[in-house]
């Protein structure tokens, strides 16, 4: 058993080991740190990271039209409006899911630098990209979930991602809900000496930027145009950070990048009465809105995913919307996919309504289904935690009470979420009296704001500016 005292003593010198990145490097005096300078402390150039992931049977994935979706979104919309709705299909990716572009990256990282083996803390899609990618590689792998409540009960799409991972190779160590997941995590990076695979480092943003080029180079390619929007299914923030900074590198400025993530307001991700009351297990606000207002809540000292340094709009939807846009998918196109993307999707068929006809729309991935990804075992699940599935109007939903569906997909609906309440979430967790003209600045590229509106938030959080940033 392990010491928690003395793992939490050690914790920073431990995850900067299991990374090989020196984080203090990075760290201005202050509460800042350069961001820019730790995403190019990976020593590997985008040709790198191209280069390495088609080696791996990963990237290049198809841009496909969805003209049925599309259709059926310009039903609800006024004459000449309803976008086009384009979809990367990242299920095509070894392992089946746009991880595979972070776990490539991590891993070669991992072998590169003499690392026996790879551990990933992860529930979802990464533990299988990991366990794919270590196997290709040659590395040991274990990979750590978050599984069950106190009932000994878990998830029927928990379970089918580690059928997946132990498919691949890897030990996967189960455990109940609660903080045991990151000091179990902790133990065994210190214990093994094994390469921390995880979401937040450089490799697994820079992995995500492939991603964002191949959307503009490809739309670019069949419209002659920049996509208007990009909707990106939002947990951690590293799946929307590195699509974004892949626009950018492209070109792509213009482009607007929306936040998705399924409405799980009310529901306490670490609480065990809460825990098997939902129906999603990433891509859900329960992570999206803690890791927007404090990334560096990670298993890493910083964190690369700063999504609020990239998000225009944020928008939630309620579960059941999902689940039927996770059937249109599937009758309307032949794409039978898992439920993360299909997050953004649902969000991307609501506000193709209100864009014109010749705009673009592109949801940035997909995943692959399974025996326990598909819908109908998570609503039976549902049932049987005595959650309400019914049709209805899906915006009175009531996470961990009932499930709506929308009877049409004229009833679709989703709410956008103020990009300032988030941005004044994140300053809560500073001294806003003692702000430097180097806070000021790394806060601006933080929260994407300009002074004067930086200096609004500060001051309605009873803050002081003592010295203005130009």
């Amino acid at each position: 058993m392990y010491d928690i005292h003395d793992l939490n003593r050690r914790r920073n010198e431990i995850m900067q080991r299991s990374v090989a990145i020196d984080y203090s490097a990075f760290e201005f005096e202050g509460i800042g740190f350069d961001y820019d300078a730790l995403m190019r402390s990976s020593g590997y150039t985008y040709e790198d990271i191209v280069s390495i992931q088609s080696a791996s049977m990963v990237g290049r994935t198809p841009l496909v039209e969805l003209k049925n979706i599309t259709d059926y979104a310009r039903k609800f919309a006024k004459p000449g409006m309803g976008a086009r709705i384009l979809v990367k299909d990242e299920a095509t990716n070894l392992s089946g899911s746009f991880k595979a572009r972070r776990a490539a990256i991590s891993v070669h990282k991992a072998k590169e630098l003499g690392y026996k083996g790879v551990i990933a803390a992860t529930s979802g899609n990464y533990g299988a990209a990991v366990a794919a990618l270590a196997a290709k590689h040659g590395l040991k792998c274990i990979i750590v979930q978050e599984c069950f409540d106190s009932r000994n009960v878990a998830q029927p799409e928990i379970l089918e991602k580690a059928r997946a991972c132990e498919a691949y190779g890897a030990e996967v160590i189960q455990l109940s809900v609660g903080p045991e997941l990151f000091y179990t995590f902790l133990h065994l990076l210190d214990e093994t000496g094994y390469f921390n695979a995880s979401l937040y480092s450089p490799y697994g943003i820079m992995g995500i930027e492939t991603l964002g080029y191949e959307i503009a180079e490809e739309v670019n390619r069949r419209f002659s145009r920049h996509p208007d929007v990009v909707v990106c299914t939002n947990a951690g923030g590293g799946n929307l950070t590195g699509t974004a900074r892949g626009l950018r590198r492209y070109g792509a400025d213009t482009t607007q990048i929306y936040a998705a993530s399924v409405n799980l307001q009310g529901l306490h991700m670490a609480s065990d009465h809460d825990f098997n009351r939902k129906s999603f297990t990433t891509g859900h606000t329960g992570f999206g809105i803690p890791f927007t207002t404090r990334p560096d809540r990670s298993d890493v000292p910083r964190s690369a995913a700063r999504p609020l340094r990239y998000m225009d709009k944020y928008f939630t939807v309620n579960q059941g919307s999902v689940f039927f846009i996770t059937e249109a998918l599937s009758v309307l196109e032949g794409m039978e996919r898992g439920p993360a993307g299909n997050t953004s999707l649902a969000v991307a068929f609501k506000l193709a309504q209100s864009m014109e006809k010749d705009a673009i729309i592109v949801v940035q991935e997909t995943e692959y289904s399974g025996a326990g990804k598909h819908h109908q075992p998570q609503l039976s699940f549902a049932k049987s935690n005595h959650i309400e599935v019914k049709m209805g109007n899906p915006i009175s939903e009531v996470p961990g009470k009932n499930i709506i569906l929308p009877s049409s997909g004229r009833l679709l609906d989703i709410q956008e979420i103020a990009l300032d309440s988030l941005r004044r979430s994140y300053l809560k967790h500073f001294d806003l009296k003692h702000l430097k003209e180097q806070d000021l600045r790394f806060l601006q590229e933080e929260l994407q704001v300009k002074t004067n509106h930086l200096e609004a938030l500060i001051a309605s959080l009873g803050g002081v500016v003592h010295e203005r940033t130009t």
